[in-house]
């Protein structure tokens, strides 16, 4: 189990162990959930958006910038 202490600013240090377990780097943001029974979850907000990339199935028909029409 890792532990953080918070500064009088209300900052935290994530531990080490945790930063690398979430794959979590510099500028990375995290979001906080606070849930019904008290806990508190951490979750990652590094995805980047290259991943969602065929996440959403379209039927319309792709069209190369090429050919594309320019008004």
């Amino acid at each position: 189990m890792a532990e953080a202490a918070i500064t009088s600013k209300g900052q935290i240090t994530i531990p080490a162990e945790i930063r690398k377990q979430m794959k979590l780097g510099p500028n990375d943001r995290v979001v906080f959930t606070l849930l019904p029974n008290g806990t508190t979850v951490m979750r990652a907000k590094n995805r980047s958006i290259s991943t969602l990339a065929g996440s959403i199935k379209s039927k319309k028909k792709r069209v190369a910038i090429k050919n594309m029409k320019m008004s």
